[in-house]
């Protein structure tokens, strides 16, 4: 299959590298899904066996076949993110599938020179394209019916408490309720500590799902692994704008961040 898409946009450039950046921490290795307006990092659903999983979105790309306007590929984001390190003040990103001895996707960086010149850098990242037929199973995941939904404190002050807390204990207990309170809990044998966050808000669709009989105090809880969680917190390059916490009790974890038009979410199943 031949492919061709290309970034022109600063800003859409721009988020492309710290998105790249950011899912570099997550996963070592992910699927990049390539179509005319939409690019989207995508680590499968792995919960099962205890695995996060992640669904990153961002546009714009211009896919230059009609026919032949939609790719899936699996790389390593360390690849992927040096390669976009050369992309700074950049004009343009091109992005095509290539075969040089193995698949590649070649990323192909116009660079303006000090004198004015254009200048293109190119990156061979080795590439397994995936067959049409698993296509299916790297759909958007579904969001399942959660138990509470509570807007999220700054992320650099969670990272900062959980970066404490991970000394203490590898297992942390996520509290939330209608009331806007979200607890971040660990326990030991000698020693209990929690940290409480009041009055941040919840979505206006936070109480549609939610069971008349629940009261808005009641904590839905969930307890995950703390390396996972502060794996999340420590990849984060792009300050969201809202970012979106939904705890579906003793199951798992849904993280939802928006910033602008890039949107990323992340889950975390629960220990068992």
């Amino acid at each position: 299959m031949k492919f061709r898409a290309k970034i022109v946009d600063a800003a859409c450039l721009n988020h492309f590298t710290r998105v790249s950046c950011m899912v570099a921490k997550l996963a070592r290795a992910c699927t990049l899904r390539i179509r005319p307006h939409k690019l989207n990092f995508i680590l499968p659903d792995s919960a099962a066996g205890g695995g996060v999983s992640m669904w990153c979105e961002l546009p714009q790309m211009e896919g230059v076949s009609e026919e032949n306007n939609e790719i899936y590929v699996e790389l390593t984001t360390e690849n992927l993110s040096r390669a976009l390190k050369t992309a700074q003040n950049a004009r343009a990103l091109k992005v095509k599938l290539t075969n040089k001895h193995f698949p590649c996707l070649t990323v192909s960086i116009d660079l303006v020179s000090v004198s004015s010149s254009s200048r293109m850098v190119t990156h061979d990242i080795p590439i397994k394209v995936i067959p049409r037929k698993l296509w299916k199973n790297l759909q958007e995941p579904t969001v399942p019916d959660c138990d509470v939904s509570i807007y999220l404190p700054v992320l650099k002050t969670m990272k900062s408490v959980v970066e404490k807390m991970k000394n203490i204990s590898n297992h942390l207990i996520i509290e939330a309720n209608l009331n806007g309170d979200l607890n971040l809990k660990i326990e030991s044998e000698l020693v209990c500590v929690t940290t409480h966050f009041k009055d941040l808000g919840n979505p206006p669709s936070a109480s549609e799902g939610t069971s008349q009989d629940r009261s808005p105090a009641q904590m839905a809880e969930v307890h995950v692994d703390i390396r996972k969680f502060l794996q999340f917190l420590a990849g984060q390059q792009v300050n969201p704008t809202k970012g979106v916490c939904n705890v579906v009790s003793h199951k798992m974890v849904h993280f939802d961040l928006l910033h602008e038009d890039v949107s990323l979410q992340y889950f975390i199943p629960a220990l068992s």
